[in-house]
C-alpha cells in the first residue's frame, strides 16, 4: 500500500507542474512579491540634497601691461555662471600676483594662491536669489536684474599695480610645496630652481566670489618679466599741414647695444636670447588722466604721422620706448607731453574750370567744385579790365559753383573765383575769364 500511495503522489505532483493554472498562480504570486519589495523601497525616505551651489565663470580677457615700474591690469567681470546661467553667482572679483623665477613646472592653482598677494578687488552688484537664473537663450526680463552696490556684471576693470620692493621680492616656492609626499624624499617634492641668472616674472590670476565666498574658477594667468625698462625717449617734435601732424623724435640708445670692437680680439658671436631692439609707441595725451595708443604695435622708426586733423585744437602728444621679451612688451616711462594748436593757416586750392557763358543782359559763371573737407564757399570778383581792380560781387562766400552776373550788353568783364575756407583762408584767385553779356 505503501508503495502504490508513493507513486501516487508523486504522480499527482508531476500532474499538478504540468498544470497551467499552478504555473501562472505561480507567476503572479511572484510578481507580487517583487512589487511589494520594490514599493516598500521606494516608499523609504532619505536626507534631502542640498541645492546646487552655482558658480561664477572666470574672469575673461586678463591683461597686463607694464608701463616703467606699474603694471596695467584689465579683465572683465563674469556675467555667467559656469553651467552658462545668468546672472553670475558673484559678489567681488579679485586679482592676485606671485613673484618667482622661471620653474621647471608651473605652480598649481592651488600652491599660486596659497603664495600670491593680493593686487585688488571689486564689488559687483549680485542677484537677490542666486538660484533664480535664466539660460544663455532665454530672454533677459526672464530675471531679476543684479542689484546693490558695485560695477555692473560684464563690465570691464582696470587696476594697476605699483611694482615696489615687495612685488619685486620672489616667494620661497618651497613654502607651497613643503607638505607634499614625495618618495625621493624632500628634496624631490620642490621645484628645481633655474639658475639665478633668469629674470623674474610677476605672475597674475584673477577670480570671482560668490555672495557666500567661494571662490570660482581661476582665470588664464598672464605673466609680466620684471628685467628693468628701457629708457625713455625725448618729448617729440611737432609739425603739421592742412592734412596730418607729424611727430619727430632722437632714437634712443638701446642698454643692450653691443660694446666698441675691440680690433686686439678675435671676432666672436654671442649666445643665447638675442638682445630686444628698440621701438616706440605713440600715445595722444591730449587728455592727461586718459591717453590713447595711436600705435597698435611698436614702431621702430622715429618718426610719426597722425592723419587726424582737428582745426582749432590744443594737441599734446607722448612717447614710450618699447622693448618685447618673448611675447612681452615692457614699456619705459613717458616724458614730458610735446603740445601744438593746431591752427588752420592754409588756404584751399585756386578753383579750376572756370568758364563764362554769356546771354542777354548777363554772363554766366560756372566752375569746378573745390575738395577740402573745410571748404566755406567761394567769393566771385569782377574787373572792367585785365589790368583793372577786382572787385567782389558775393559779399560772403556762396557755397554754388555758378554765378549770374547781370550787366549791360556788349560790353566786356574779367572775371576770377577764390575758394574760401571756414577758417577764412581765401585762396589764390583762379584764372581769368574775359566775356561779354549779349
Amino acid at each position: 500500500m505503501s508503495p502504490r500511495r508513493g507513486t501516487q503522489s508523486s504522480q499527482s505532483l508531476q500532474s499538478t507542474q504540468r498544470s497551467p493554472f499552478f504555473s501562472a498562480r505561480s507567476t503572479v504570486s511572484v510578481l507580487l512579491l517583487v512589487v511589494v519589495a520594490g514599493a516598500a523601497g521606494c516608499g523609504k525616505k532619505g536626507p534631502p540634497l542640498p541645492p546646487l551651489v552655482k558658480l561664477p565663470s572666470a574672469p575673461d580677457k586678463l591683461l597686463a601691461e607694464r608701463r616703467g615700474n606699474t603694471v596695467d591690469l584689465q579683465f572683465t567681470v563674469p556675467a555667467t555662471n559656469t553651467d552658462g546661467t545668468r546672472p553670475a553667482n558673484i559678489s567681488r572679483a579679485e586679482v592676485y600676483a606671485v613673484t618667482a623665477p622661471p620653474l621647471p613646472a608651473p605652480l598649481t592653482d592651488e600652491q599660486l594662491l596659497k603664495l600670491a598677494t593680493r593686487v585688488g578687488e571689486v564689488t559687483v552688484k549680485a542677484p537677490r536669489d542666486p538660484n533664480r537664473t535664466a539660460d544663455a537663450d532665454d530672454p533677459s526680463d526672464e530675471v531679476e536684474a543684479p542689484q546693490g552696490p558695485g560695477l555692473d556684471q560684464g563690465a570691464v576693470v582696470r587696476l594697476h599695480e605699483p611694482l615696489t620692493e615687495a612685488a619685486l621680492a620672489p616667494v620661497d616656492v618651497r613654502d607651497a610645496t613643503r607638505n607634499e609626499q614625495s618618495t625621493d624624499g624632500d628634496a624631490a617634492a620642490r621645484p628645481l630652481l633655474p639658475p639665478p641668472r633668469l629674470a623674474l616674472t610677476r605672475t597674475y590670476v584673477a577670480y570671482a566670489t560668490t555672495t557666500r565666498g567661494r571662490k570660482g574658477p581661476l582665470s588664464p594667468r598672464t605673466e609680466v618679466p620684471l628685467v628693468p625698462p628701457p629708457p625713455p625717449p625725448a618729448t617729440p617734435e611737432i609739425a603739421y599741414d592742412e592734412k596730418s601732424v607729424t611727430l619727430t623724435w632722437p632714437q634712443v640708445a638701446s642698454p643692450h647695444a653691443e660694446p666698441p670692437a675691440d680690433a686686439s680680439l678675435l671676432p666672436s658671436t654671442p649666445i643665447g636670447d638675442p638682445r630686444p631692439a628698440i621701438t616706440y609707441n605713440v600715445y595722444d595725451a591730449t587728455n592727461a588722466a586718459a591717453p590713447i595708443k595711436l600705435t597698435p604695435a611698436p614702431i621702430a622708426e622715429s618718426t610719426f604721422v597722425d592723419n587726424r586733423m582737428t582745426w582749432g585744437q590744443k594737441r599734446c602728444y607722448t612717447l614710450r620706448t618699447a622693448q618685447t621679451i618673448g611675447s612681452f612688451t615692457i614699456e619705459s616711462d613717458a616724458p614730458e607731453p610735446g603740445c601744438k594748436p593746431l591752427v588752420d593757416t592754409f588756404p584751399p586750392a585756386p578753383p579750376q574750370g572756370v568758364q563764362g557763358i554769356p546771354s542777354e543782359g548777363a554772363i554766366n559763371l560756372i566752375w569746378q567744385p573745390n575738395g577740402e573737407p573745410d571748404l566755406a564757399g567761394y567769393v566771385v570778383l569782377r574787373a572792367a579790365s585785365p589790368d583793372g581792380t577786382f572787385q567782389p560781387l558775393t559779399p560772403a562766400p556762396i557755397a554754388e559753383t555758378l554765378f549770374k552776373d547781370d550787366v549791360p550788353s556788349g560790353v566786356a568783364f574779367v572775371y576770377t573765383v577764390k575758394a574760401v575756407d571756414r577758417a577764412g583762408n581765401a585762396s589764390a584767385p583762379s584764372a581769368k575769364v574775359v566775356e561779354t553779356a549779349r
